[in-house]
């Protein structure tokens, strides 16, 4: 397994389960505030210009046509640069019921700025380990979206779309916004610079050898010594080094990773309870559901009781 087929592993479990989508109209001056998401947030400029700001960051001009994306939805300011407070986006829209829509608009003098956001709801029990480690906020401008002409095609659909109500509209919004998702994460990780944690701990020959073993042969009985020694490091430099590139331990990776395969097996497939811990590297049942309710606060029964394919008592066993 390469680099490449490492950073793969971050889009191949992603599907949106629910998406809100706004469509705002505002004229100046104007600063919202935004809190921490517990999902991804997508910023479309349809019309002049805005920045977007994270806290202890310089702001970013969001053009007519660019797109910003934050993977995991990291809290921050949206508006004209004007100076003064922000209004807090809880004040603006107080409720964001998952599967609807809302047109905002904010002032009624100075020049118009339209924009379509989205928050995006993805199943967290796939979020590939490596995933938060990509930058909280990227923009991609019009090189980017020529380069990718599908994801072009679908933003420039989507404005139209979110305007119908038709039977099946709902669906097809969902399924566009996450083709928007998944093709502008794939130009992101394209586009790795050095300054990314993802590229640095790939970058690192040791820590690289370690993670190609954790995505691409996660089910073999691997501890912190022979992770330590396939990455050809001392046990203790090994650690110290994989958590300061990865941002958790080996161990803990591991455990995440195991448990996004066990995830798309308990959501896509009927295998029997009894035989996923095996196929995702646990000797016994104890052991893998103990580190299922760790990392899902779930245990595998209920989570595919309430992901699981339509199938009743048959998907249950």
């Amino acid at each position: 397994m390469n680099d490449r087929d490492v950073l793969a592993e971050l889009l191949k479990p992603i599907r949106l389960v629910s998406v809100f989508h706004s469509r705002w109209i505002v004229r100046g001056p104007w600063n919202l505030q935004g809190d921490d998401d517990h999902c991804a947030v997508l910023h479309y400029a349809l019309r002049n210009s805005c920045y977007v700001k994270l806290q202890g960051q310089q702001p970013i001009l969001l053009r007519q046509g660019d797109l910003a994306i934050f993977p995991y939805g990291t809290a921050h300011l949206l508006g004209d640069g004007s100076p003064g407070p922000a209004r807090p986006l809880c004040g603006v829209l107080p409720e964001r019921r998952l599967g609807e829509s809302a047109i905002v608009r904010i002032g009624d003098e100075g020049a118009l700025t339209e924009l379509m956001c989205a928050s995006l709801n993805y199943d967290l029990g796939g979020e590939a380990p490596l995933y938060r480690s990509l930058s909280p906020v990227f923009v991609l401008g019009k090189p980017d979206l020529d380069s990718e002409p599908l994801l072009l095609r679908t933003l420039e659909s989507l404005v139209p779309e979110t305007e119908r109500r038709e039977p099946g509209s709902p669906l097809v919004t969902l399924r566009a916004f996450e083709m928007v998702f998944v093709l502008a994460l794939r130009v992101a990780l394209r586009n790795l610079t050095v300054d990314s944690p993802a590229l640095r701990a790939l970058a690192h020959p040791g820590v690289s050898r370690a993670l190609s073993v954790i995505y691409g042969e996660f089910q073999q009985p691997w501890t912190l010594n022979l992770l330590a020694q396939r990455a050809g490091m001392s046990r203790s430099s090994f650690a110290k080094t994989f958590r300061d590139l990865v941002g958790e331990g080996p161990a803990l990776h591991l455990t995440r990773r195991r448990m996004q395969e066990a995830v798309q097996l308990l959501t896509h497939t009927q295998t029997p309870l009894s035989s996923i811990p095996e196929l995702v590297g646990y000797k016994s049942s104890v052991g893998f559901h103990l580190a299922f309710r760790k990392i899902l606060n779930d245990t595998p029964g209920r989570y595919r009781g309430h992901h699981g394919l339509e199938g009743g008592p048959a998907a249950l066993r």
